[in-house]
């Protein structure tokens, strides 16, 4: 399951060493919801590997202001502490899944 990624846990989510994967979201927003399932199947099936969550922009302004998110969703690709890849609006799994095994 997709972890709840906050402005309180990310620097310690970060600081674990493995590449994280942030999906921007608002339960407001019909594109965020569409990907959901997506990225909850993401989180499965790298689980150990990559750490996947999401974050509520209207509840985590610090991370949405941090990184500029400014449309949702926004999917950040982080690996040692850097965005290495973003993906901005709706995309199949797929082009997900291949952003993450580049991240490995």
């Amino acid at each position: 399951m997709a972890l709840e990624i906050t402005d309180g846990n990310f620097e310690a989510l970060i600081a674990e060493g493995k590449p994280v994967v942030v999906d921007f979201w608002a339960t407001w927003c019909g594109p965020c919801k569409k990907i959901a399932p997506d990225i909850e199947a993401l989180a499965k099936e790298y689980e150990g590997q990559v750490t996947i969550g999401k974050c509520d922009v209207d509840s985590n302004d610090g991370l949405t202001s941090k990184y500029g998110v400014r449309n949702i969703p926004t999917v950040l690709f982080i690996k040692n502490g850097e965005v290495v890849d973003k993906q901005v609006g709706a995309a199949p799994k797929a082009a997900f899944e291949e952003k993450i095994k580049s991240l490995l």
